[in-house]
């Protein structure tokens, strides 16, 4: 009596890689990141006052600052990763610097946006080429440069390496961005923090709980926002490495 042979081993019989369940401090960052966020919408929207000369459409400044500055600290991020990526050639510190850039990209969308919408009411126009928004725009456009050149290289090893040179560079533009009004006095973008240039147009009048409220605001998207959506882009991107290399360990079998 011949043995039973067994079955070939399909791709529909091989397990898909599970991921992992969520950490409970990535479940407890969720919920403070949220309830953080819910808090500072409370202050921008009802606890600080209405300014008195741009009126309810200055509240938008809260979030448009404070997405900047989550922005900074997620490309920031990407430096770092990419940094260590090079010098230790480890994948993790590259996926750490590629969340730093899309969730970086997408804060500093929402900041863009954000000014665009104060812009229409107190400038009388959605978009001027003045020096803060054109530096914005190629910023933005920098890193989107940077998510094409990792699209367009298929050896892994090169891709990590000049994305991580291309992530380092890009920071500069971050940070002209972020010194123009001071560098160029023919900006017609208030500094909002800090002495504002005289020809400087939209600015107001820092209260005290206008300062609170930014620095509130500030704070959690600085700290919470950009770090939460960094765990989980990584989260994201360890399971999609997972499954790619199943399908490689599957086409090769």
């Amino acid at each position: 009596m011949s043995a039973v042979q067994p079955l070939p081993v399909t791709a529909s019989d091989t397990p898909l890689p599970q991921a992992s369940s969520r950490p409970r401090l990535l479940t407890a960052l969720t919920i403070v990141t949220g309830l953080a966020v819910a808090f500072g919408l409370y202050l921008a929207l009802f606890w600080v006052g209405t300014d008195v000369d741009q009126g309810q459409v200055q509240r938008i400044f809260y979030i448009h600052l404070s997405s900047f500055a989550a922005a900074f600290i997620a490309f920031s991020t990407t430096v770092v990763g990419a940094v260590l990526y090079l010098r230790k050639r480890a994948v993790k510190w590259d996926t750490l610097a590629l969340a730093g850039v899309e969730v970086g990209f997408a804060l500093a969308l929402i900041n863009l946006a954000t000014g665009m919408i104060w812009a229409r009411p107190i400038w009388n126009t959605w978009w001027t080429w003045d020096p803060r928004l054109t530096s914005e725009a190629i910023m933005i456009l920098t890193y989107a440069a940077y998510l094409m050149l990792r699209n367009g290289i298929e050896n892994p090893g090169q891709r990590r390496r000049l994305a991580s040179v291309y992530g380092i560079l890009a920071m500069t533009t971050v940070i002209i961005t972020l010194m123009i009004t001071r560098i160029r006095p023919d900006t017609i973008h208030p500094v909002v923090i800090g002495p504002s240039p005289q020809n400087a147009e939209g600015g107001f009048e820092m209260t005290q709980r206008i300062t609170t409220t930014i620095a509130i605001n500030s704070a959690i998207w600085s700290i919470l926002v950009p770090w939460t959506l960094i765990w989980y882009r990584i989260r994201l991107e360890n399971l999609s490495e997972r499954v790619n290399a199943l399908k490689a360990q599957l086409i090769n079998s």
